[in-house]
């Protein structure tokens, strides 16, 4: 049998949360990776063999503007033109929610998930006492005042390596649950709270569950020291309710000598 030479790809995607099931393939929802494995078969038709691997596993409504993920492709049709085959994704990809704003060739044995060395999410949050019709898929709507110099000093308290056990959702498979909080500050622009979170890795529903505690104490149902209460607890049920899946983005992923944010706009 003629084997094909392949050319390993880290594209940098952007997708719309609302319209998929998370990233990895399931065999009765459809999904981001279904999306872009059926852009490639269009174009590689049976030679089609992607392997496919992204640097985090996003929930059922959660969105990406820089989610870098890995794929093989046929070498000689990537090299013949990449521009084109980018072109080529795009167009089968326009009507879907997905697509592609950069591509690097990198090494056989580089793993989008694996060589990972941090990931970056941002949550966003639309405040004010009437929700919005524009933004209500893009963001948590909280009717409430919030505070966002407490929020921060909330933050200041879960910043660093930690055993995350109360942000960790019951589903989680991870063997551990520490995991170093790089940073987590909260800003605020009008109506828009924008939570920027960093870490080398992530619990299952880690992120939304600190943003339902963030905006506990931003409330004023708690005040910011009991984060460090609920850190030294590792009781999941002491903490607040875990913030919806449309609010949160994945917004970029660190590697040794690059990110999905620095490839973005290249072309090959």
């Amino acid at each position: 049998m003629t084997v094909v030479p392949r050319q390993r790809l880290a594209m940098v995607i952007e997708f719309d949360g609302a319209k998929f099931h998370g990233w990895q393939r399931q065999d009765n929802a459809f999904t981001v990776q279904e999306a872009m494995e059926a852009a490639i078969t269009k174009i590689e038709g049976s030679e089609a063999d992607p392997c496919f691997a992204a640097a985090g596993r996003t929930d059922t409504g959660v969105h990406a503007t820089h989610m870098l993920i890995h794929a093989d492709v046929v070498k000689s049709r990537w090299q013949d033109s990449p521009h084109a085959y980018i072109k080529g994704l795009n167009f089968h990809l326009r009507d879907v929610g997905v697509l592609v704003h950069g591509i690097k060739a990198v090494p056989d044995d580089f793993h989008a998930r694996f060589d990972c060395v941090e990931r970056h999410y941002q949550y966003k949050i639309w405040n004010r006492p009437v929700s919005s019709v524009l933004y209500n898929k893009q963001a948590w709507m909280v009717l409430q005042p919030l505070d966002v110099d407490k929020m921060n000093q909330a933050a200041s308290f879960i910043v660093g390596k930690h055993d995350f056990t109360t942000f960790r959702a019951s589903g989680c498979q991870a063997n551990s649950a520490e995991r170093e909080l790089k940073f987590l500050k909260v800003k605020q622009d009008g109506h828009w709270f924008t939570i920027d979170v960093a870490a080398d890795a992530f619990l299952y529903h880690m992120v939304r569950n600190i943003v339902g505690s963030l905006v506990a104490v931003g409330v004023g149902r708690w005040q910011p020291e009991y984060m460090q209460t609920l850190l030294a607890g590792k009781n999941r049920s002491a903490a607040a309710q875990t913030a919806p899946a449309h609010g949160l983005y994945f917004t970029n992923a660190l590697y040794p000598g690059f990110s999905a944010q620095d490839i973005s706009g290249l072309m090959g």
